[in-house]
């Protein structure tokens, strides 16, 4: 149970930003030798890669619209990490567990990455460019939290986890409405304002159809 505790809270923060939670999850295998974090996690050439790819992301997350084309490219990736570091973390065991692992991972990822690239989309609506900055090193601390906090308490961080995924999902709903009901007010206001059809060529009138 506190596997997949550990595997959904990762899988979570992984749907925000993988690299992040690779790094921290090796830096705390590489410090403390966890026995719940596998050692290919703490060696020198993943962490130098997760370390690399997570200082890129940090500078493209904070800049309007680039943003949301980096998390576009991530769609994939971010779903991927989190079932490769749900199937890792199922250690030794047999087939069945590590495919558990991974779909949990994958599932979790994949659900936190749409509301994430959900709500950078209406993030990106607002005129400055200071939320980008702020929602992102929110994210981040969030990530690093949860991530560090479930190496050594993985069940309640899960609940953090869940929760926050929940919250998420709800905020993406109410965007989503928000969002439709904006444009059906834009397309009725347009065809109120549409000017009325032009008669025929010859210079004849044409009467109107009576609605």
């Amino acid at each position: 149970m506190e596997s997949l505790a550990l595997t959904f809270s990762s899988g979570w923060a992984s749907g925000i930003n993988a690299y992040l939670v690779v790094l921290v999850l090796g830096v705390v295998q590489r410090t403390t030798g966890a026995e719940e974090i596998p050692d290919v996690l703490g060696t020198w050439p993943v962490l130098a890669a997760a370390g690399a790819m997570f200082a890129i992301e940090f500078v493209a997350d904070k800049v309007p619209y680039v943003d949301s084309t980096w998390d576009s490219i991530s769609t994939v990736i971010r779903p991927t990490i989190g079932a490769v570091i749900g199937v890792l973390l199922a250690g030794e065991a047999d087939s069945l567990n590590a495919a558990v692992g991974g779909v949990v991972g994958g599932t979790s990822a994949f659900m936190s990455h749409l509301v994430k690239a959900s709500e950078r989309l209406a993030v990106n609506s607002s005129p400055e460019p200071v939320s980008n900055s702020v929602v992102s090193l929110a994210e981040d601390g969030l990530v690093l939290g949860v991530v560090w906090f479930a190496t050594e308490h993985p069940l309640a961080a899960a609940g953090i986890a869940a929760v926050l995924l929940a919250a998420g999902l709800v905020l993406v709903y109410f965007i989503v409405r928000t969002v439709r009901g904006g444009w059906r007010r834009l397309t009725r206001r347009g065809r109120r304002g549409a000017p009325p059809p032009e008669g025929p060529s010859d210079g004849t009138t044409k009467p109107y159809p009576v609605q």
